[in-house]
């Protein structure tokens, strides 16, 4: 059995584009969090503005750190791996959804676990 673990699956330019594709995403959300701890600091809205204010900064928050360890394991050569069974991520999966960290076999365990 051959093992594929480092066997890249994907091609130089899908990498590319996913790599872009993350990176435009990073640079949006980094943008978000700016704008809304600027809002925190205006502090001006109501109890339920502030609340969804700061909904909105940890959504943002959390974004930013998935988006920073993805393209973390993109520079690694461990991205579109799934973090379970070291299965090839699919390309089209990975378009989808960029931060897919497993297969959809696992995933799928995973749900119904």
């Amino acid at each position: 059995m051959t093992d594929t673990r480092h066997t890249p699956h994907l091609s130089s330019v899908q990498l590319q584009a996913l790599r872009q594709d993350l990176q435009e995403q990073l640079e949006r959300r980094t943008r978000q969090l700016r704008d809304l701890q600027a809002e925190t600091h205006d502090g001006s809205g109501a109890d339920d503005t502030w609340q969804e204010l700061l909904v909105s900064v940890a959504a943002a928050h959390r974004a930013i750190t998935e988006l920073t360890q993805a393209l973390d394991r993109l520079a690694a050569g461990t991205y579109g791996r799934c973090s379970h069974c070291e299965a090839g991520i699919p390309f089209d999966r990975l378009k989808i959804r960029p931060l897919a960290r497993l297969c959809i076999s696992c995933q799928r365990r995973s749900e119904t676990a």
